[in-house]
């Protein structure tokens, strides 16, 4: 791994404490230009790992809570009219910036859930018919509440997957959760962060994530796992081949973080769930996220070419 990128994962395991994974998980979403959603209950650290990873990454970072009255410009921003010259001149929305927060994100209505389409799509955002570029690079951090909780909506599959990555953080250990008991207050924490990257640094390792190889064997298993979901019953459908290459890219930036310039199956197997648990629904229309076991399954049953 990179000395910069080791230091990085180093410094946000000590403000998210006893999360690894996760936070291995993250960071390799952003490598590999992807946008992140962090789904669990409220308190679980979700904004702190969003405000820490844009704080030691050096990139400009936004947030915005998303509410049931948000409106699409409170996103994207809108035309204002000036009367001093009879012109309609565009005041930019929080969206323009390198990291965005959208905190919180299925509390807003569909309307303006899908304000960040085009974003996280294509890299830029269009009004009044004119489209225009977003920084580089271009972050979207999600955190997502259950959906069982009031005042919920939930994202569609369209917004769902353009998300590369889902991550849930989950209760920490008990020895975890004393040192939080024990320790200064997480946001004073976050304030004392000092950046580790800066912006052209992050397009570097993003283009050196983009050339890892990949042999004709590691895609024949890479074709297998994605078949095995399109042909297995129980799942309402298979992923598609937009969530095909999601895997891959996913893998190739946790290849690059064991500092190696190629994949092995073990890479794919490492992302496996985070990458498909939130594009795949079972026959009751339940979120493959909800029951890893069947992923995990999915994986044992799935043999490596040799």
């Amino acid at each position: 791994m990179h000395k910069k990128l080791e230091q990085v994962i180093g410094l946000l395991n000590k403000i998210i404490l006893g999360k690894e994974q996760q936070i291995k998980l993250a960071v390799a979403c952003l490598l590999a230009r992807g946008h992140l959603l962090i789904e669990d209950l409220p308190g679980m650290g979700k904004t702190t790992l969003a405000h820490a990873l844009a704080k030691v990454l050096g990139l400009d970072f936004q947030r915005i809570q998303f509410t049931s009255d948000l409106l699409p410009a409170d996103i994207i921003g809108s035309a204002i009219y000036r009367r001093s010259d009879e012109t309609f001149k565009f005041h930019q929305g929080p969206i323009f910036t390198q990291v965005i927060l959208a905190d919180e994100v299925n509390r807003a209505t569909p309307k303006s859930q899908s304000a960040l389409l085009e974003a996280m799509e294509e890299y830029q955002v269009t009004s009044e018919g004119v489209s225009r570029k977003l920084p580089e690079p271009f972050f979207v951090i999600a955190t997502q509440n259950p959906f069982h909780q009031i005042g919920t909506y939930p994202l569609p599959e369209s917004q769902l997957d353009r998300f590369l990555i889902r991550i849930s953080l989950g209760y920490p250990a008990a020895k975890v959760e004393r040192l939080l008991f024990k320790g200064q207050e997480t946001r004073a924490q976050i304030e004392k962060l000092e950046p580790l990257l800066h912006a052209s640094q992050m397009l570097d390792y993003q283009s050196e994530v983009e050339k890892i190889n990949t042999s004709d064997t590691l895609l024949d298993y890479l074709q297998d796992l994605i078949e095995a979901t399109r042909q297995s019953n129980q799942w309402l459908h298979g992923l598609s081949p937009r969530g095909g290459l999601s895997l891959l890219k996913a893998a190739k930036a946790w290849a690059f973080l064991d500092g190696r310039n190629f994949v092995l199956p073990e890479d794919i197997q490492a992302v496996w769930l985070a990458v498909t648990g939130h594009r795949l629904l079972n026959q009751s229309g339940s979120r493959a996220a909800g029951d890893e076991s069947l992923l995990a399954k999915l994986i044992s049953e799935t043999s490596i070419p040799r």
